[in-house]
């Protein structure tokens, strides 16, 4: 009998690396912060990577290396594109606050 291949390395990295993950909203910021990185990196008028690939490379990083992608090495938001829609540019902003109240509390708990 076959059987399908797993990947490992998005359990690896995401679950192993962050037990911490039910603190800061778990699946859901996950989600978040994946959808929200692959609206920034991917305009309306294309990219060379799909939005799907954006999506699943950020959904292999850990939550607090996700919440990096949106902050500056000084904990505040990056400055968004402007081509985002105006449901992508929310998104993106409760992508942003998350982050700074994830990078705040990691910090504050020494998690890396």
């Amino acid at each position: 009998m076959a059987r399908g291949r797993v990947n490992a390395a998005k359990f690896i990295s995401r679950n192993l690396g962050e037990p911490h993950d039910s603190d800061f909203d778990g699946e859901a910021a996950h989600q978040l912060f994946s959808a929200a990185h692959a609206d920034i990196c991917c305009p309306p008028t294309g990219h060379r990577t799909s939005w799907s690939d954006c999506y699943s490379g950020a959904d292999m990083l850990p939550l607090t290396s996700k919440a990096d992608l949106f902050l500056e090495s000084n904990g505040e938001p990056r400055p968004l594109p402007r081509h985002l829609t105006e449901k992508q540019r929310d998104r993106a902003l409760r992508a942003q606050r998350l982050a700074v109240w994830i990078r705040r509390e990691a910090h504050r708990r020494n998690i890396h």
